[in-house]
């Protein structure tokens, strides 16, 4: 379960909670700890794979035009 939903502090920015959520995988993900890589390569190497996938269909979901009656994808 994404840690958005639990006690913490409301962002106020579109895509706030994935953004917060695909950071925290990275920085808890064993490439970064055990491997001592930085979170962008192992970004690149597919790590946290599904939660990029929810950001960037938030980011795209704002430059739909459509957005506006259905509503922003991801949380």
């Amino acid at each position: 379960m994404p840690k958005y939903y639990e006690d913490k502090e409301e962002d106020g920015r579109a895509c706030g909670g994935v953004k917060e959520d695909l950071r925290q995988c990275l920085l808890e993900s064993p490439c970064v700890l055990r491997e001592n890589k930085s979170p962008k390569q192992c970004l690149r190497e597919g790590h946290c794979r599904s939660l990029q996938m929810t950001f960037f269909a938030c980011k795209r979901s704002m430059l739909d035009t459509r957005a506006r009656f259905r509503g922003r994808k991801g949380y």
